[in-house]
Parts: C-alpha cells; structure tokens; sequence
C-alpha cells in the first residue's frame, strides 16, 4: 500500500535544497526581468491586446489539460467583454466558459492576491454552473465529502495513482494551507508559486475543477511575482504540452517524501520555457498593431474589419469566399467584392492560380 506525502510525519513541512535549482532560479528571473522590461515598451493599448492573448491562452489550455476543449471565439470574446476590449466577433455566452473566465479574471486581473474559503468556493461553483461534473452531480462550493482517487485504467484493471486527504481532514488541511499562502512574505515568489500548486492539488479539495483551481493559484501567484496584475505568459500552456511529464512528476512526488526539489525544478523548467515561448505572443500582438496602422485606412466596411481581425486570430481553414459569405452573413458576390477590393489593395492575395479552392490569406503576416 502506498505512502503518501501528506501522510508523512511532517507534513507540510516541504523541505528542498536550493542548491540544486539556484542558477535555473536566477536564469527564470532574469527572462522575467526581460519579458516585463520588453511589454513595459508595447504602451498601454498593446499591453491590453498582450493580456487578452495569454489570457485566452491561459483559459483554453488550463481546460485542455482536463480534456474539456472550449471555443476559441467565445472565450476571446467574453475575455475581451470582461476587459472592456473592442472585440468583433461571436456574441453568444457559454456558462463554462464564462465561469472559466470569471475564475481566471478573479485570479490575475485584481489587487486582491488573497485566498479565502470564500473565494475558492466561489471559483468552485463558477466552475460548475450546473451542479454537475458531466453526468454527475457533486459538491459544488464545498469542501468534498468522499474519499478522492486519481485513477487510470478500465474497469477491472484499475490502477491508483494517488490517494488524497480523507474528507474530514481537508478543512483542517485547507485552513493551513490558505493561513501559508496569505502570510508567508519571506519565500521566494517564484518558488512560492511551485509550493502552493503542489501543497493544493495534494489536499485535493473538491469532487472535481481540482487542476484549474490550483493552476489558478499559481497563476495568481504569478501575478503578484510579475508586479502586475495582467498575464504576459501562459503557463497552463507549457503545462498542457507537457501533459504526460506533468502527471508523472506529480505522483512522484506525491508518493515520495517531504523533498520536493526534484518537483521544483521541473516547475522552473515549465517557467523557464513559458517565458521563452511568450515573445512570439508579443511578437504577434506587434505584428497585428503593425498591420492596422498600415492598412485601417484602406478597409471600407466593418465586414471587411471583422473578417480581416478573424484571420488574425485563431482563424481555422483557409479563406474562401463561400466561408466569407457565411461568416459576414452575406451574400457570394458581396464577399467576392469585399475580397477583391482587398486584394487590389494589396492586404489579400491569392494563395494559388485558383478554380474551386481558390484561398486567401493576409499578404503582411505570410
């Protein structure tokens, strides 16, 4: 039978020797340094669109890693309502994802970096509108009330990879944690982050949302270490790509002692490529201001505005002029002359010599 961390003597008295992550630390600094220092130059209208980006990443990716694939569209478009960006595009709500946002917002976009019984009940139930978890119904707003498995495998061939807190033990255990998290000022931020992801998802709290709500709090976290309250980097993004290396370094730990170096450096390792990976967000965030201030002037219509910001965002399959149509809520030979009077401006161009898949696609971002 395994032992688990939280059933360890000390527990939570993480320990980890900082030796062996010092120079990983002092370099995931130094591009934190470097990535504030490169979107304190953007100005304040681009910081916003900068925000919005990692922020819809952020949202879609945190949901990915549980398998719940959202609409790119609708989470930028209630992001953007939320922030009070100018967005066009789709205007219908989803309560998912809106509740998903709702929690994200709360986490990173407010000078409130305090967590409270209160608050993570709250993120709770906008995470689960419904009551339910799929078919299920569970607890929502509340600590759990049952025993709490992370298992893989079909019926019969089960196989436990980890055991949480029992049910009557997690409000105790949450009361520590929350009492850590609100008054430990002397922790490294950034360190502080890895602990309280690691400290949360090991409580394991709820009868489901377990994963967004402790990246929630590390994203959180996070904020308070950037000095801002805006997102310039994705980490549910690295987390997500590294799915697999995620679940497996948690069990690790999970299952090991009250050492959890090894699982700081592989948080560090996640950081350090998030921070690295989050230039071409900003690099693309330049480019689009770049191409509306070359070309906002030749756009005749808010038609030719919505498609041409679509494009730039998210945009799946090529640019026909049937897809135009559709999108615009227009008819063919209306979109074929908004298209052609793209291209004879030089904004569109002819992705091949044409015939039944003739395609368009945006000369300034080829």
């Amino acid at each position: 039978m395994a032992i688990y961390i939280h059933q360890l003597k000390n527990w939570p008295h993480l320990q980890w020797n900082e030796q062996e992550f010092i120079s990983l630390l002092s370099e995931v600094r130094h591009l934190q340094g470097k990535l504030m220092g490169k979107v304190e130059m953007l100005g304040f209208e681009l910081k916003d669109e900068a925000n919005l980006e990692n922020l819809i990443q952020d949202v879609l990716q945190t949901s990915a890693i549980e398998g719940e694939i959202l609409n790119p569209e609708l989470v930028r478009s209630s992001i953007a309502t939320r922030l009070g960006l100018e967005y066009f595009g789709l205007e219908q709500s989803d309560r998912h994802v809106e509740g998903i946002v709702e929690l994200m917002l709360d986490a990173t976009q407010n000078d409130n970096k305090i967590v409270s019984e209160e608050r993570l009940f709250g993120w709770h139930a906008a995470l689960f509108p419904t009551g339910r978890s799929g078919m299920y119904k569970i607890e929502v707003a509340n600590w759990r009330l049952g025993p709490m498995q992370v298992v893989s495998g079909g019926m019969g061939r089960e196989k436990i990879h980890y055991e949480a807190p029992k049910a009557e033990n997690v409000k105790y255990e949450m009361k520590q944690f929350i009492d850590w998290y609100n008054n430990e000022q002397n922790l490294e931020p950034l360190l502080k982050a890895a602990v309280a992801h690691l400290w949360f998802i090991t409580v394991h709290p709820f009868d489901d949302g377990n994963g967004r709500i402790a990246r929630a709090i590390t994203d959180m976290q996070l904020s308070k270490a950037d000095g801002v309250n805006q997102r310039f980097y994705s980490m549910s993004t690295e987390i997500n790509r590294q799915k697999k290396n995620y679940y497996t370094i948690l069990e690790q730990t999970q299952k090991g002692d009250l050492n959890i170096t090894a699982w700081i450096i592989w948080f560090l390792e996640c950081l350090k490529n998030t921070m690295l990976s989050s230039s071409i967000i900003v690099d693309k965030v330049v480019k689009k201001h770049q191409f509306w201030a070359k070309n906002s002037g030749l756009i005749n219509n808010e038609r030719q505005y919505k498609i041409l910001a679509k494009l730039m965002d998210h945009f799946e399959g090529n640019l026909t002029t049937s897809k135009w149509a559709k999108m615009a809520k227009t008819s063919p030979d209306t979109a074929l002359r908004d298209i052609t009077d793209l291209v004879s401006k030089g904004i569109l161009i002819k992705a091949n010599s044409g015939g039944r898949s003739t395609h368009y696609i945006l000369k300034d971002l080829t």
